[in-house]
C-alpha cells in the first residue's frame, strides 16, 4: 500500500491502544492516507456511527483548536478529522441534518464517532436522547 512513516506510526499507536483495551483512533486506512500522505482533500469522506453531544460543563472552555467552545455554535469534536473540516451530520433515525465545523477532539466514549455542540444536537433532534445513529460526510474545509 506504500504507507508513509506517519501512517505506520499511527498503526503502531493503535496496536498499543488495543493492547490496553482501547479503541483504534482510526480504522479506515483510506482516511489515514488522506490525513498523512500530503493529501488533505478529505471532501467526500463519510462514516456511520453513534453521535453524542456536549454542552454546559464545557461551554467557554478551550477547544482543541484553540477556540473557545460555545455550545450555541454549530461545531463538533472528531477524533481525527482536521480542524476546520465542514461536516454534514444526518440523524439516521429521523432524517434531520445540520452542518458543523470540527473544532475539538473526541468523543472519548467507546463506539462514538462524533460529539456535537448542544445546538447541533438540538437541530437534528437528539438533544433528549443524548445519542443517535448518524452519518457524517465531509463537505468542505475552512
Amino acid at each position: 500500500m506504500g504507507m508513509t512513516v506517519s501512517v505506520l506510526a499511527f498503526d503502531w499507536a493503535n496496536c498499543i491502544r488495543r493492547a490496553l483495551g482501547g479503541d483504534n483512533l482510526v480504522r479506515d486506512h483510506n482516511l489515514l492516507k488522506m490525513l498523512f500522505e500530503k493529501n488533505d482533500n478529505i471532501i467526500g469522506y463519510d462514516e456511520v456511527g453513534i453521535a453524542s453531544w456536549y454542552g454546559g460543563y464545557f461551554h467557554g472552555r478551550r477547544a482543541a483548536d484553540g477556540s473557545r467552545y460555545d455550545m450555541n455554535l454549530f461545531t463538533a469534536a472528531h477524533k481525527t478529522l482536521p480542524f476546520g473540516s465542514i461536516v454534514k451530520v444526518t440523524n439516521l433515525r429521523n432524517g434531520s441534518s445540520c452542518v458543523v465545523k470540527i473544532t475539538d477532539r473526541g468523543p472519548f466514549v467507546k463506539g462514538r464517532i462524533i460529539d456535537l455542540s448542544r445546538v447541533a444536537a438540538k437541530e437534528i433532534g437528539m438533544l433528549g436522547s443524548g445519542v443517535s445513529r448518524v452519518k457524517i460526510e465531509v463537505i468542505g474545509k475552512v
